[in-house]
């Protein structure tokens, strides 16, 4: 008798679990309850959302860092941020806690948005090696360089000891090897790496003179757009993606470098499998407007030498985080006749909360019939356009859908930051 009313227990145990979670998976505002995040980081005077049930009651464990109070418009509640600090969200039912939510308020932060269309110089960490080439001597075809291992996209940043920063700096090396008869000694830099190899230059018969057999080149040269500038420090962010050679297509291990501003001439319209281009010169006068320290693959870094402001969003604004971004309308601005900024209609088709540093955070869709007409959606050169969505700056433009040139990739404003160099964090930490 005993076994066979545990064996009915069982049945009904399992069959309330099974009922449970039928209805869990049924029921959206119970599933997004469930998967709302253990902690929320918001800014001092953001409001923020967060999934919650009618049956819960949510309180602040410090009043002073943040408020909660409910959401009218949609089920959930509203995170009411006062001042930085740091305090626990509980939820209770019935009196019973049933969830806790760790949140963080930062400090207000703001960054002026871009959308100036910029033109870019880069020099490289030594001389890069960008191809092989035969020279002609009395022994036949050869190529000295690639019989010593130089392998394209390798760096060569000494020479016989002495560091190499420009190509002029190889060419009096060359010569005396070629007299002496003696090898070049090379520091290469190749993925990271510092490779040793000696080099003997070859005489070419028809010009009677020596050479290594490889092309090399000590800078590049491009145009972009401006994202965004902290006004505090004057740091700024551009690109919002690697800047890569073009022969090598491995991204250029930048010694220092320089902005200036550009001017838009035309426009190459995109379609389908066919990316288009802004056309732009660098202005006339070629003024330095800024430097250039980092080059990674969320764009170019450095400091500005003084204020350059778009004409249509000069005041600094907030930023939203990555889980802040929300799917919806939202704008880019950017150039497409000679200098002049304008803001356009996209849409953010979705979005990736990201906890961790990653280039494709957004997928975006140019919706501006202006834009399309002109430009046929997203092309080169608009790279580093920042996107706004209401009233906060959330990330940059950054690659174009090849078979559909009207969507394509944005980063998010955050990870930009942290690679300026910026920590919107560090208050925060200090008051923690």
């Amino acid at each position: 008798m005993n076994k066979l009313r545990l064996e009915r227990f069982r049945k009904i145990i399992g069959l309330c679990l099974l009922v449970s979670l039928v209805f869990i998976g049924c029921f959206k505002p119970l599933r997004t309850f469930i998967s709302s995040p253990k902690q929320l980081v918001v800014f001092e005077g953001q409001q923020s959302e967060i999934a919650s049930l009618p049956v819960f009651q949510a309180s602040s464990t410090d009043r002073h860092v943040f408020t909660v109070s409910s959401n009218e418009q949609k089920q959930g509640l509203m995170v009411n941020p006062h001042q930085n600090g740091e305090a626990d969200m509980v939820f209770q039912l019935a009196g019973f806690p049933v969830k806790k939510v760790n949140v963080k308020v930062l400090k207000d932060f703001k960054v002026i948005p871009g959308g100036q269309s910029i033109g870019v110089k880069l020099n490289t960490k030594g001389v890069l090696v960008v191809g092989h080439h035969l020279i002609q001597t009395e022994k036949g075809k050869v190529s000295p360089g690639e019989t010593a291992g130089v392998q394209i996209g390798d760096m060569i940043t000494e020479i016989n000891g002495k560091t190499i920063e420009r190509m002029s700096d190889v060419a009096p090396f060359i010569h005396n090897s070629g007299e002496t008869g003696e090898p070049l000694n090379l520091v290469l830099l190749r993925d990271g790496k510092h490779i040793r190899t000696k080099l003997t230059p070859q005489k070419d018969s028809g010009e009677s003179s020596y050479r290594i057999g490889l092309y090399i080149r000590d800078s590049a040269a491009g145009i972009g757009t401006m994202t965004f500038v902290h006004p505090d420090s004057m740091k700024y962010g551009a690109l919002g993606h690697v800047i890569s050679d073009n022969d090598t297509k491995k991204p250029i291990q930048v010694e220092d470098g320089q902005i200036m501003r550009s001017t838009v001439t035309s426009i190459e319209r995109g379609s389908h499998g066919n990316p288009g281009e802004k056309l732009a010169r660098f202005s006339p006068d070629r003024e330095v407007i800024g430097n250039i320290t980092i080059n990674s693959p969320f764009g170019i870094f450095g400091k500005l030498n003084t204020n350059i402001p778009n004409g249509v969003m000069d005041k600094a604004m907030p930023i939203a985080l990555s889980h802040q971004v929300k799917e919806g309308p939202a704008k880019i601005l950017t150039v497409i006749d000679k200098d002049k900024v304008e803001a356009f209609d996209i849409e953010v088709l979705s979005t990736v909360p990201q906890k961790f540093p990653a280039t494709k955070g957004m997928v975006i869709k140019v919706t501006d019939k202006r834009l399309l007409a002109k430009t046929g959606g997203i092309v080169q050169g608009m790279s580093g356009s920042p996107i706004v969505q209401n009233g906060k700056v959330i990330g940059a433009v950054t690659h174009v859908f090849v078979n559909d040139p009207t969507s394509g990739y944005g980063v998010h404003i955050e990870w930009m930051l942290h690679e300026a160099g910026i920590n919107i964090y560090e208050q925060e930490r200090k008051a923690s």
